[in-house]
């Protein structure tokens, strides 16, 4: 799957002298920008693979916005956007909560599932959701589960491990067994008004990133 053509231009020295001299007017003009902070492996190839692959909308009514970052892609609402980020930390073996996803194509998407305690910035990585270290899912009363088979595309608080109520949270997913790795992270706001089975619509992107590890 390809990209639009118009969002790679071709920008010839002409072109870009053009671009120079209408500035003003076309940022005027521009949609609303997103400030997503950049991973620290985002120039891997494969991310631009991924980015290339990643869908115009996630599900009803979540548009694709741009974004400030490389490697990075945002949907929805501007003031509290859906935020994709590839090229985070790849998450080593771990005790916190690994779902699987089954996709109609056949392809299956490991993911880490994180609730945070407390709404975090758009731009954050995976490691900034609790400062003191501790599982998110502790924290809120729920035993993490390495082999735990909850769909992340139900309801959360209806899953083999129960974190939070929906919409009380962002929610945080990381990919696991993919290097590199891409973090999702969806407001509260999002989590309260729908499920999160438009993270099948990212399946196709993150596919572009072989699997080397599974949930157990």
């Amino acid at each position: 799957m390809s990209r639009s053509p118009r969002r790679r231009p071709a920008r010839t020295a002409a072109g870009a002298a053009t671009l120079a001299l209408a500035g003003v007017p076309l940022l005027a003009g521009c949609a609303s920008t997103v400030g997503v902070a950049v991973a620290p492996d985002a120039a891997d190839p494969a991310c631009a693979r991924v980015v290339l692959a990643l869908p115009e909308q996630l599900g009803d009514g979540l548009a694709e916005l741009r974004t400030t970052s490389q490697a990075t892609w945002a949907w929805g609402d501007p003031t509290d956007p859906v935020t994709l980020r590839c090229g985070v930390p790849v998450p080593g073996p771990t005790t916190e909560q690994c779902v699987t996803m089954e996709t109609a194509s056949g392809t299956s998407i490991d993911w880490l599932v994180r609730a945070d305690a407390e709404p975090a910035d758009a731009g954050a990585g995976p490691d900034d959701a609790d400062d003191d270290g501790a599982d998110p899912a502790a924290s809120a009363g729920a035993t993490a589960d390495p082999g735990a088979t909850a769909d992340p595309t139900a309801d959360p608080s209806s899953g083999a491990d129960a974190l939070l109520d929906p919409g009380s949270s962002d929610w945080t997913f990381v990919t696991y067994g993919r290097d590199p790795a891409v973090e999702v992270h969806v407001p509260a706001a999002v989590v309260a008004e729908r499920s999160t089975s438009f993270l099948d619509a990212l399946s196709p992107a993150i596919a572009q990133v072989e699997a080397t590890r599974a949930c157990l």
